[in-house]
């Protein structure tokens, strides 16, 4: 009873005096502020980025080099490779390139199978086969899962035959805020191949509609929904929806055994839409060659993509881990391969040189004769007489200095040829743009040649075809025309006797453009007169077709420039200086 009384005293003695002490003896309340939006910056989302690669030795410097300079925090991206089936160089490419980039990315996870280098079911390395199509199929599906095991925020899968050179692809993609978004690519050759389809029919294959060409064409900019996506997409694996995606067949599926179009009805299946954004020019995407085709001519084909870059774009980034063997330079089985360059125009010679070196072309330089630094003295010491009656079927006008400068060039490699005694010689002008296969369609066209017009003189290379409709193919040949009266000088093959039938007709005495010229040698000019004053007219003249050469610019297209038409007419006599007679000499 005494203690409880006790424990009762003691309670009230703290209920009133420390209870009241408590004022003067604990601080005030603080004062809770609000919470409001905090101005901390947040990291950007973690991405894993999904590379297939099979046989794409030839593609994976420039793509890695891309991938490198993509603006986005690489301690934030994860990589990860599957590489099978190889009989090129890939392997030993992606060894070195992950063992040099493992601490520069947030983690770097690459397998790459040897057990085998083809499938056994493939007719070659680039056939499409079941068995190569369920060994992606479930790859992809890995990707998928190993995306989610990690927690990643996005899952971009990119196929290695693909070259992103815009360097913010994968930020642009994010922040589209899209649950599956592409950026458009442009066909590694022709107009009409991208990576994505306009529709799609009922049983899963490619179906042509009018809006792809709209947004192919970039007639319309932006982001659009699509059936069909691949190559390069990003996935927001973050969505709830995203759980149900999936590269594995769905129960029932009777559809094409191709990852892609099974990855787009899994797509559809589960309530979400695939989107393609062509808002800013991305990159290439390779067009896919068929199963008889060869590595070497994959190869090829993108060494194309890598001469159109020199010429419309910046040229394409390589990877500094990883080491180029470039082909050997030589002539191609001709006696000369001559390029004409001015002096002055420094920035042609370097894209013809680096366009040789990825080619594998030997060849030599031409100091063109600039007709801004011609005058009268000088051509009276060539004896140069234009045309009686020349005037240019276009602006009506005698020849520029620029005309004269392209014809003296040309008609000093043609004396070349002659005093040295080269059979069969190649000429380039600076400003061509290469087609694709170069030198394996050249050898097959000189293959038929040989077979049909043996005593040819000259073979255009390029030219802008006038009459086109006039022409009809060489006898036994897919490859050889007889051309029509044709311009430009771009490119041709002359032959030692086509050479000296040239020359014979001293026709610097009787001076036309050099373009003119050639066609009033294989008696295809329209203008008689002009004709009138050569004979005989037997330059036995051939053309590829298709051409294998064309401009680099046309008239009226941005960078588009003309050192023969942009010059004077002949100007008032003026000292030449000892470099303007140099070019004569140097050849």
């Amino acid at each position: 009873m005494g203690s409880w009384l006790t424990c009762l005293v003691i309670s009230w003695f703290y209920l009133i005096f420390l209870g009241d002490l408590g004022h003067s003896v604990y601080p005030e309340e603080p004062n809770f502020k609000a919470a409001v939006e905090n101005d901390y910056k947040y990291a950007e989302p973690t991405v894993m980025i999904a590379l297939l690669v099979r046989n794409k030795a030839y593609v994976l410097p420039w793509f890695f080099g891309h991938l490198e300079k993509l603006n986005y925090p690489k301690k934030r991206v994860s990589i990860w490779i599957r590489s099978d089936h190889n009989e090129d160089d890939t392997a030993s490419i992606l060894r070195k390139w992950t063992e040099a980039n493992r601490d520069v990315y947030h983690h770097v996870d690459m397998v790459i199978d040897e057990s085998a280098k083809k499938y056994e079911d493939a007719e070659g390395p680039l056939d499409w086969s079941d068995e190569r199509f369920d060994r992606v199929i479930t790859l992809r599906e890995e990707a998928v899962q190993a995306t989610r095991k990690a927690w990643a925020d996005y899952l971009f899968m990119l196929d290695a035959d693909i070259v992103l050179e815009n360097p913010n692809t994968l930020a642009l993609l994010i922040d589209a805020k899209q649950p599956i978004v592409a950026p458009m690519l442009n066909a590694s050759i022709g107009e009409t191949y991208s990576n994505f389809w306009g529709g799609m029919d009922e049983t899963g294959y490619y179906k042509r509609v009018p809006s792809y060409f709209d947004i192919l064409e970039r007639k319309v900019k932006g982001i659009f929904e699509v059936p069909m996506v691949h190559s390069a997409l990003l996935i927001d694996m973050h969505l709830l929806v995203s759980e149900k995606l999936t590269y594995s067949k769905p129960p029932g599926y009777s559809g094409p055994h191709d990852d892609i179009i099974i990855f787009a009805r899994n797509v559809r299946d589960a309530g979400m839409v695939m989107h393609i954004m062509n808002s800013e020019y991305f990159g290439i995407v390779m067009v896919p060659l068929e199963k008889h085709n060869t590595l070497e001519q994959e190869g090829q084909h993108f060494d194309f993509v890598r001469l159109e870059a020199i010429v419309d774009r910046p040229e394409l980034i390589k990877s500094p881990h990883i080491e180029v063997t470039y082909p050997t330079q030589t002539k191609l089985g001709f006696d000369q391969i001559y390029m004409i360059n001015l002096v002055r125009r420094p920035i042609r010679r370097e894209r013809m040189y680096n366009i040789f070196k990825i080619i594998g072309i030997e060849a030599k330089t031409v100091n063109a004769v600039d007709g801004k630094a011609l005058n009268d003295t000088y051509l009276k010491e060539l004896g140069v007489q234009m045309m009686k009656g020349y005037a240019d079927p276009y602006h009506n006008r005698p020849l520029t200095m620029g005309e004269i400068g392209c014809f003296l060039s040309h008609f000093f490699i043609w004396e070349e040829i002659v005093k040295n005694g080269h059979k069969e010689s190649i000429v380039f002008e600076d400003d061509v743009r290469f087609g694709p296969y170069f030198k394996t369609k050249l050898k097959n066209l000189m293959n038929d040649v040989g077979k049909t017009v043996k005593d040819w003189d000259l073979i255009y290379l390029g030219r802008k075809r006038l009459h086109k409709d006039e022409e009809k193919f060489v006898d036994g040949t897919s490859s050889l025309v007889w051309p029509s009266y044709s311009y430009w000088t771009i490119s041709y093959i002359i032959s030692l006797q086509g050479a000296q039938k040239l020359l014979n007709q001293k026709p610097l005495t009787k001076m036309v453009p050099v373009d003119e010229y050639l066609p009033i040698m294989f008696n295809m000019h329209p203008q008689e007169k002009w004709v009138a004053n050569f004979s005989p007219r037997n330059l036995i003249t051939l053309s590829a077709e298709p051409l294998l050469v064309e401009p680099t610019h046309y008239t009226g297209e941005p960078n588009y420039i003309s050192d023969t038409e942009d010059s004077f007419v002949v100007r008032p006599d003026e000292e030449v200086t000892q470099s303007d007679k140099s070019t004569k000499e140097e050849l």
